[in-house]
């Protein structure tokens, strides 16, 4: 298989890496990548054709992987118009719709919309898929391989639902990050040292993550076998209530899902 990448940044050198770790041949890949310094880097770090914009040897590939901020995406895919065949297209866009891709390709049915997440960049990521319906199951296996290279996948038959993967998952490591920081601030608060703060604040959500990860038990139990009565766990999860955090995230989540339909209504306008 064959796979030449529109824009190189972060989450194209993610895919990069992960195929790399793989055993995937560098001569199996490609870039089309505008700025001389990525691409540069990139033909350096692994070894891969760089090319500054879309030529024949470029468009000689299997999957096409759209790796292109949402507002660039339509400039980017203007070169491919009329000179696709059977290639796979797989956006890695959040909020880019299946039936604009599509549009702005000229009619190519042959496109999968992917939310991958940050933690890719170290393998650990999570990807929801969905696929139009013009992709066979070839062309679902060969997208589906591509992201697992960077972490676990999902898919999901209902385009509407790529929102919600958005909020959840594709934002998601923002929220961890933004409580992780709150329990390294009230480490700080209560005295220890900034490297200390830092470490058992990430190391105890890692542990707990693992955890839930590992066992059967609904999070809720997982929960309550930490809460003793009148302790100080229960403590804690009081003033949380107090404050609305649960709330507040729901919220938060919400919003995000709210905000990626609106993006996609913008962008996806002609």
């Amino acid at each position: 298989m064959k796979i030449t990448f529109i824009g190189g940044g972060n989450m194209a050198i993610a895919l990069i890496s992960g195929l790399y770790r793989q055993g995937f041949p560098a001569a199996g890949i490609q870039v089309v990548e505008p700025f001389t310094e990525a691409r540069d880097a990139l033909a350096e770090r692994f070894g891969v054709r760089c090319t500054a914009t879309v030529d024949a040897a470029a468009l000689d590939c299997h999957v096409l992987v759209l790796a292109v901020k949402p507002q660039q995406m339509r400039e980017a895919v203007a070169p491919l118009v009329g000179k696709l065949n059977a290639q796979l297209v797989v956006s890695i866009a959040a909020g880019m719709r299946l039936a604009d891709i599509s549009r702005w390709l000229g009619g190519h049915r042959h496109v999968v919309r992917t939310m991958p997440n940050t933690p890719a960049l170290i393998g650990a990521g999570i990807t929801g898929l969905c696929a139009d319906p013009g992709v066979n199951q070839d062309g679902r296996d060969n997208a589906e391989n591509l992201l697992r290279a960077v972490g676990n996948t999902f898919w999901v038959h209902d385009e509407k639902q790529m929102d919600a993967v958005t909020a959840v998952s594709g934002s998601g490591p923002a929220y961890v990050f933004y409580f992780l920081e709150a329990m390294e601030k009230a480490a700080l608060d209560l005295g220890f040292d900034a490297d200390t703060a830092r470490r058992i604040s990430i190391e105890t959500f890692v542990g707990a993550a693992q955890l839930a990860a590992q066992s059967s038990e609904s999070l809720s139990t997982l929960r309550q076998r930490v809460t003793s009565k009148g302790g100080t766990t229960e403590a804690a999860l009081l003033a949380f209530d107090a404050s609305g955090v649960a709330t507040g995230i729901e919220r938060g989540i919400m919003a995000a899902e709210a905000r990626g339909r609106e993006l996609g209504d913008s962008l996806g306008k002609d």
